[in-house]
C-alpha cells in the first residue's frame, strides 16, 4: 500500500517513541509489554492493515513460545536443585571465568539446533545460579543473547529469521538448503560468538559477591507457580505486541528500504532493535539478492537485535525472567552493539 505523508510521519514518530519512551518514562518501563501492545495497535490502525487474519496470527504466534516458557519454568522448578549442583560443580572445577566463557559458546553455537527459545530459557535459569551480583548477571545475559541471536540464524530451525531467508532463496539461483547460511555466515558468526564469550569471561571479580549457586534477591526469578504463569503471560503479550508492531510498520519499511545498497541496508537494519528481524528479512531478501548484500543485511539484523529488549525473543525471555529493565539492558548492550555494528561493517567491507 502507498503511505500518505501523514501516515509516514505518524509511523516514524512511533518508532522514535518505542525507542525513547521506555528509557525515559518509568511507568512505561515498568509496563513495557502493555506499552508495546498499544504501539502495535496504533501502527496497525495508522497503516490500515487490520484484518481477521492478522488478529488470528497475533493470537496464534505467541502460543508456542509461551508454552515453551511455561513448560520450561515448571521443569526448571522441579529440577532446580540438580541444575544448581551442576552449576556449582562447573564453577568449582574450572573457575567462574571459564564457566562463563563456555556458557556463551555452548548456547551460542547450539542455538541453531536447540532453537533460540530453548537456549534463552536455559540461560535465564543458569544466570541466577551463578555467583554474580546483578550488574554482572545482566552483562552475562546480554552477551549471551547476542551470541544466541547470531548462532540461531545459521539454520532454518534456530529462529524465524533463518526460516524466512532459506525459504525465499530455496530456488534459483541460490538453491539454499540447510547448510546455506552456515556456509555464508559461519566464520562471521563464530567470531562473534567467541568475542561475546571472551567479554563474558572478563566480567570483573569485583561483581562477584555471592557464594556459588546463590541467587540474588532482586533478579525477578520468581519460581512459584503464580510467578511462572505471570511470566508466561507477559511473554505472550510481548510477542503479540511485536506481531502487531511488525505488520503495522511493514508499509513504512517497504517504502523506505527497498532498492537500497548493501551499506545502506546494513545501517537501516538497526530498526531490528525494535522491529522483528524476520519481518525485515521478508521485505529485503529476494532471489535477486547478491551473496555480499545478504551477508551485510543478515549480520546487521542479528547484531542490532541485541541492542534493546524487543529486538529478539531471547532478550524478551531473559529480561522477563530476571526482571531486567530497559535502561539496564541499554546500559549493558547498546554501546556494545553499536561498536559491533561498526566493527563488522569494516570487516565485511574489507573481506567482501
Amino acid at each position: 500500500m502507498e503511505l500518505s505523508t501523514l501516515q509516514t510521519v505518524l509511523l516514524s514518530a512511533l518508532i522514535v517513541a518505542v525507542l525513547v519512551l521506555p528509557l525515559t518514562v518509568h511507568k512505561i518501563e515498568e509496563n513495557l509489554e502493555a506499552f508495546l501492545f498499544l504501539c502495535g495497535a496504533f501502527a496497525v490502525t495508522v497503516s490500515h492493515v487490520w484484518s481477521g487474519h492478522l488478529v488470528a496470527t497475533a493470537l496464534k504466534d505467541p502460543i508456542k513460545i509461551t508454552l515453551a516458557v511455561l513448560i520450561a519454568g515448571l521443569l526448571f522448578r522441579k529440577f532446580n536443585t540438580h541444575l544448581q549442583h551442576l552449576t556449582q560443580k562447573a564453577v568449582k572445577a574450572i573457575g567462574l571465568r571459564w564457566t562463563l566463557f563456555l556458557i556463551v559458546v555452548i548456547l551460542g553455537l547450539t542455538s541453531s539446533i536447540i532453537t533460540a527459545i530453548i537456549a534463552a530459557l536455559v540461560l535465564a535459569e543458569i544466570a541466577v545460579m551463578l555467583p554474580l551480583e546483578r550488574a554482572g548477571r545482566i552483562k552475562l545475559v546480554t552477551f549471551s543473547c547476542y551470541a544466541i541471536g547470531m548462532g540461531a540464524v545459521l539454520t532454518s530451525i534456530g529462529e524465524p529469521l533463518g526460516t524466512v531467508v532459506i525459504s525465499k532463496l530455496s530456488g534459483e539461483p541460490h538453491n539454499a538448503g540447510f547448510f546455506y547460511l552456515i556456509q555464508h555466515l559461519g566464520w562471521f558468526v563464530l567470531g562473534g560468538v567467541l568475542f561475546m564469550a571472551g567479554m563474558a569471561s572478563s566480567i570483573r571479580e569485583s561483581v562477584v559477591k555471592h557464594a556459588p549457586g546463590a541467587k540474588a534477591a532482586a533478579t525477578g526469578s520468581d519460581s512459584t507457580l503464580k510467578g511462572i504463569a505471570v511470566r508466561a503471560g507477559k511473554v505472550y503479550l510481548f510477542v503479540m505486541a511485536l506481531t502487531f508492531l511488525g505488520d503495522g510498520l511493514k508499509p513504512l519499511a517497504l517504502k523506505t528500504i527497498t532498492h537500497l545498497s548493501a551499506s545502506w541496508l546494513y545501517w537501516i537494519n538497526m530498526l531490528s532493535a525494535v522491529l522483528d528481524n524476520a519481518t525485515l528479512a521478508a521485505i529485503e531478501v529476494t532471489p535477486a539478492i547478491s551473496d555480499r548484500t545478504l551477508t551485510f543485511l543478515l549480520m546487521s539484523l542479528v547484531i542490532s537485535g541485541g541492542m534493546l529488549i524487543p529486538g529478539n525473543i531471547p532478550n524478551i525471555i531473559c529480561a522477563s525472567k530476571l526482571g531486567i529493565k530497559s535502561k539496564e539492558w541499554v546500559k549493558a548492550a547498546f554501546g556494545l552493539g553499536l561498536a559491533l555494528m561498526i566493527a563488522y561493517f569494516v570487516i565485511l567491507t574489507a573481506v567482501l
